[in-house]
């Protein structure tokens, strides 16, 4: 049962399916998917008072999305499309705070795909009502799955500059019911 200003989301649904699917996307269709990327071009985020990141200017990623609408419908238990997608591409120091993504933002569900080549300190936190309650860590093939209702905000942390090879690429994921 949620409470007014809860997560009461599109239809009643409330942000409950908070999971991590495992090798998603296989290593090979990840740099395929990085080069396309990378092709299309990335476009550096100018306002870090909201985050700091390289943004796809035109993410093109069919197969990707259909991948993630197979694995978000048996998850939530109705069927998606795509809304909206994005790339974003993390190198060292950079970071995605929680004010840079308002609640509903994307829709009903997120979908967060991991395309980096290797893992790295980066994970994405998911906050309801601003506590803490489901972390993405940065593992390569993997993506998350989460049902975002209003109260529900997310952010990218702080990748160190530790280590100055390390970067990640994500396609983030839009899905609202069909």
């Amino acid at each position: 049962m949620t409470r007014p200003g809860d997560d009461a989301g599109v239809a009643g649904v409330s942000a409950r399916t908070a999971v991590i699917v495992e090798s998603l996307v296989t290593p090979a269709a990840a740099a395929a998917a990085r080069a396309r990327l990378a092709a299309a071009g990335y476009a550096r985020y100018p306002r870090i008072d909201l985050g700091s990141y390289q943004a796809c200017v035109a993410p093109d990623e069919p197969d990707l999305v259909a991948a993630a609408a197979r694995a978000v419908e048996p998850s939530v238990g109705f069927p998606v499309v795509a809304e909206q997608v994005r790339a974003w591409w993390l190198g060292p120091g950079d970071y995605v705070l929680a004010h840079h993504d308002p609640p509903g933002r994307f829709g009903l569900v997120e979908v967060v795909v991991d395309l980096s080549p290797a893992p790295a300190a980066a994970e994405v936190h998911y906050r309801r009502r601003g506590q803490l309650y489901f972390v993405m860590p940065a593992v390569p093939g993997t993506a998350a799955i989460v049902e975002r209702g209003p109260a529900v905000t997310s952010n990218h942390t702080y990748l160190s500059h530790r280590g100055p090879a390390a970067h990640v690429v994500r396609l983030i994921i839009g899905f609202v019911p069909r």
